[in-house]
């Protein structure tokens, strides 16, 4: 009798076992469809905070009565593009701006090149200090260093100076663009120098022709990077500009809110998308000019 109740055991035990394999991979389905309705709701919500207040921004753009509310306007009008359009209201605050932006920028990225080629290329005991040197100059706030920043631009009378403050925002950016730049010049293989090398090109020669245009994407995200950071600064050309003709526009936005709480929201919506525009316009030049991720491709080929 042992022997058949064995039998039957044992063919009674797949079905078992597939129904609760089957079990399992149901409930390990719901699982995995659990957490997707949930990231689907969170991206909902952080969808949601983007789009309310850029909605209230184009609708208020064309709304020559527009409110701190979001609602369709009841004729959409150009009247606040035209008060804005003038000299003093939007293309001298732009072209301020323009100035500190891409002066900051160039010689960030200039100066970052020079100083990461060196702790890219040689390997000495100096290389880690600097570095966590250049990481603790990215941890400082601007605001803790602006009373002796404003001291020495009193001392040196250059207050009020475009080109002080240009270089005072290239310096501000400089360690995170070191740390940047160092990156993807370790991305440059380094017989592609030594090949130059043997044709007589010089250390410098070499960094110019061969790595510099080897790099340009990463170069390309280093001044997106500074640029973007210098045109949406406010406190810097706020302490240290002090003349309307020299201030930029995210100082210069001030001027849509007047006195006893009154705000000119028409004006400043469409100031806003104003502002917005160059650098959208910029990204897009500057990933079209430094070419994509085959900079290298085919360069160690041969």
């Amino acid at each position: 009798m042992s022997g058949p109740v064995s039998s039957t055991t044992t063919t009674a035990a797949p079905p078992d076992s597939q129904r609760s394999r089957s079990v399992r991979q149901g409930a390990r389905s719901l699982r995995r469809g659990a957490p997707s309705w949930s990231a689907s709701v969170v991206l909902a919500v952080i969808a949601l905070c983007f789009v309310v207040p850029l909605s209230w921004l184009v609708l208020a753009s064309f709304d020559a009565e527009a409110t701190y509310e979001t609602a369709l306007p009841a004729s959409f009008s150009l009247a606040n593009f035209t008060a804005i359009l003038t000299p003093e209201q939007t293309f001298v605050p732009l072209w301020n701006s323009f100035i500190l932006s891409g002066g900051s920028a160039a010689l960030t990225v200039i100066a970052a090149v020079l100083a990461a080629y060196p702790l890219s290329r040689f390997n000495t005991r100096f290389n880690r200090p600097f570095l966590y040197t250049v990481l603790f100059g990215t941890c400082l706030p601007i605001t803790a260093i602006m009373v002796p920043v404003y001291s020495l631009f009193v001392q040196l009378n250059l207050l009020d100076s475009l080109a002080a403050t240009t270089f005072f925002l290239a310096a501000t950016s400089l360690p995170m663009a070191i740390w940047m730049t160092k990156n993807f010049m370790d991305s440059v293989p380094v017989s592609l120098e030594e090949a130059a090398w043997v044709d007589g090109a010089s250390a410098m020669k070499a960094l110019w022709h061969i790595v510099v245009p080897l790099m340009r994407p990463g170069l390309g995200v280093v001044f997106i990077f500074v640029f973007i950071q210098a045109w949406g600064n406010f406190f810097v050309p706020f302490i240290l500009l002090f003349s309307q003709e020299n201030q930029p526009a995210a100082v210069s936005i001030f001027r849509f809110f007047g006195q006893f709480g009154t705000v000119a929201y028409g004006q400043l919506a469409a100031f806003s998308i104003l502002y917005a525009l160059p650098v959208i316009v910029l990204y897009i030049l500057v990933s079209r000019v430094f070419g994509g991720s085959f900079a290298m491709s085919g360069a160690l080929k041969g």
